[in-house]
């Protein structure tokens, strides 16, 4: 019964919003679950015929699946966005969606590495081995440029600009940006290019790929995550660290040393500032201090 519904929203989604088949499967999933729930509720109600209730009994439905608020939050946006469409189309007359509230998001704040924790996580880089040369140059990449994950296992060594300081990272939704790199990272990526990738018998299809394993292919986010793990234990830190935890310190630490927000906003690649915002909480302490150290009003 919803299935026409499904399917124009999908060609609307492509053709109207231009996005990607990964985003417009995400949105028709949300709908999947919304018509799932409908079906177990005993009221497959038609578009038009779907009220504010049956959308807060939805959300109770997920959330008792265990579904956190961001998930909640990012269904209901799937919703939202059907619609908006059905509205376009004239499908409906009342956009039942206007009046929910979306679940309130608490943002968990990840661990952070101080610098030295950073040097100390690098430090246990066993350089004998090729792989530790290689690894030690991923770790100075993604902590002085911000990397996520994905970014740096696709690095293509046609997007370095090292001799003027930049790389040339492709993001999500295939967004380029520009970022600047740093003179201890740009050794190590060298040292890795000219001494330990020449020796690597490269798949047809990676040569342009930076950091390969020992088969010649791209690396897997879980190779990183896993040498990573191991490098955190030996240096005996206790915090919950993922590749993710050197791009959070990355802009922890830039916005502690003052740096302007939309800047790091612009390395990191976010699209909306209050994606940035989550780094604020972190100079609250720091930005008391030095209010205490250097503004008048503040001194005792």
């Amino acid at each position: 019964m919803w299935e026409p519904y499904k399917k124009g929203f999908k060609a609307w989604l492509q053709l109207e919003k231009s996005l990607s088949g990964n985003s417009v499967e995400a949105y028709l999933r949300d709908i999947d679950k919304f018509t799932q729930y409908l079906q177990t509720a005993g009221t497959l109600k038609t578009p038009e015929n779907v009220e504010l209730k049956d959308l807060q009994q939805f959300l109770r439905w997920i959330a008792e699946l265990g579904l956190n608020a961001a998930s909640q939050a990012r269904i209901l946006s799937g919703i939202r966005a059907f619609y908006k469409y059905c509205l376009i189309e004239q499908i409906v007359r009342i956009d039942p969606t206007t009046l929910m509230e979306s679940p309130k998001l608490k943002r968990a704040l990840p661990d952070v590495l101080a610098f030295d924790e950073i040097e100390a996580i690098i430090g246990r880089i066993d350089l004998s081995k090729p792989e530790g040369g290689r690894n030690k140059a991923i770790l100075e990449t993604m902590y002085s440029c911000g990397l996520r994950v994905s970014e740096v296992v696709n690095l293509r060594i046609s997007c370095l600009y090292l001799e003027v300081g930049y790389i040339r990272v492709i993001g999500k939704g295939d967004k380029e940006r520009l970022v600047p790199i740093g003179d201890s990272a740009t050794k190590y990526i060298r040292i890795y290019q000219n001494e330990i990738r020449p020796h690597v018998s490269i798949k047809p299809g990676n040569e342009d790929i930076l950091f390969l394993n020992r088969r010649g292919s791209r690396l897997t986010r879980v190779m990183i995550f896993l040498f990573l793990k191991d490098l955190v234990r030996q240096a005996g830190i206790t915090k919950n660290i993922s590749p993710h935890t050197f791009r959070h310190s990355f802009a922890t630490h830039l916005v502690e040393g003052g740096a302007d927000l939309r800047a790091v906003q612009e390395m990191l690649g976010h699209e909306s500032i209050t994606t940035t915002e989550i780094y604020t909480h972190l100079d609250r302490e720091y930005l008391r201090e030095t209010l205490h150290r250097y503004h008048p009003a503040f001194r005792h």
